[in-house]
């Protein structure tokens, strides 16, 4: 009965689920161990080269890493969400009082489409024109309703961004000054060979800076660049359009041009050639090279996947996880590569063993 097999066979199923246990406890602050791993690996060189110039005070440099990273990411981030907030109850009330009607909008589009356009549309069963703007109108009044709904439960669930946020904030500090630590236990941990661990683990940091840095930049620059443009082009909301088309950024090649390039059909529709050619022109060769030359330079050349994989994982990742998607499956995916390469690797160094005598 007390076999060491037995022994070792109970203490693993008992291993197996304290950890599964403790996930659970941690699942409702998923997002904020989540995005304190992450900061904490995205600012851990800053961390090191401070406590450089401080000789060895961790708590001292951890603490102005913190600090750090609040200034640059977290407070403006937190600013930009708070305006949004308002600027969307404002929008979504608008939308509810019929100021702003997406139907109209539409039909405008509509009255200048040529017959023989419309007749093709009838060949594939869409010339319902009258059926699509109902259909516009109710979308357009659910989606008001959603944003509204959305808007009031940010409010009421306060108190809770606010727990989730300090626990973010308290996991960053002792991840930044005890990172290391931290790091060489889970690799003496793993049951793994030493150089697979090493491998994993230095792909998985770098999977992590190499999509926040990014993804992060590239939505930044593309939602700034398409806010500023809808604001000088006179439209209402451009704070949300802007966080709209640095959202859908996150999908690369065809994200922002979902939201600029729709506006840009309706200003040449209503004959506002100017600023449908203007928003054009920024929208192809402004937020489009943004796209092209940023992203592969800072997300695919450090995680060393094809643009595909980047896109289906990112894709993927925001379906199952939400926002914290575009983060999850590419690291994912990078280690899912990274594991098959390491088991071909180890696969063909095995066929080239010499055999046993």
């Amino acid at each position: 009965m007390n076999s060491p097999g037995l022994q070792r066979g109970s203490f693993l199923f008992l291993l197996a689920v304290v950890t599964i246990a403790f996930g659970w406890v941690l699942l409702p602050f998923f997002g904020a161990v989540m995005w304190g791993v992450a900061l904490a690996i995205l600012f851990t060189p800053i961390y090191r080269r401070l406590l450089l110039k401080m000789r060895g005070r961790r708590n001292l440099a951890a603490l102005a890493t913190l600090l750090m990273a609040m200034v640059v990411v977290i407070i403006p981030l937190v600013a930009i969400a708070g305006s949004l907030v308002e600027e969307v109850s404002v929008l979504s009330h608008k939308i509810r009082a019929g100021d702003i009607s997406f139907a109209s909008y539409f039909q405008q589009v509509v009255d200048v489409i040529p017959q023989w356009a419309i007749n093709l549309l009838d060949r594939f069963g869409l010339g319902n024109v009258e059926g699509l703007i109902k259909q516009l109108s109710q979308a357009a009044a659910r989606g008001s309703q959603v944003i509204a709904t959305h808007a009031v439960a940010i409010g009421q669930n306060a108190f809770e961004f606010v727990v989730s946020f300090g626990l973010m904030l308290y996991l960053l500090f002792f991840l930044l000054r005890d990172g290391a630590m931290l790091s060489k236990k889970v690799r003496a941990s793993l049951p793994l060979a030493t150089p697979h661990t090493h491998h994993l683990l230095n792909k998985f940091t770098t999977v992590i800076r190499a999509t926040i840095k990014g993804n992060i930049a590239v939505a930044a620059a593309q939602g700034l660049i398409g806010g500023v443009t809808f604001s000088l082009l006179g439209l209402q909301g451009s704070l949300l359009w802007g966080a709209l088309m640095a959202f859908l950024s996150l999908l690369p090649a065809v994200g922002a041009a979902l939201i600029w390039g729709p506006v840009a059909i309706y200003f040449l529709a209503v004959g506002a050639f100017g600023k449908g050619f203007i928003l054009i022109f920024v929208g192809v060769f402004v937020i489009g090279l943004v796209d092209n030359i940023l992203r592969p330079l800072l997300v695919g050349k450090d995680t060393q996947m094809p643009d595909y994989i980047v896109l289906m994982s990112t894709i993927g990742g925001i379906a199952l996880f939400g926002i914290n998607g575009f983060v999850i499956g590419p690291v994912i995916a990078a280690l899912f590569m990274a594991a098959w390469d390491l088991f071909a690797s180890s696969s063909a160094d095995d066929e080239k063993a010499p055999p046993l005598p």
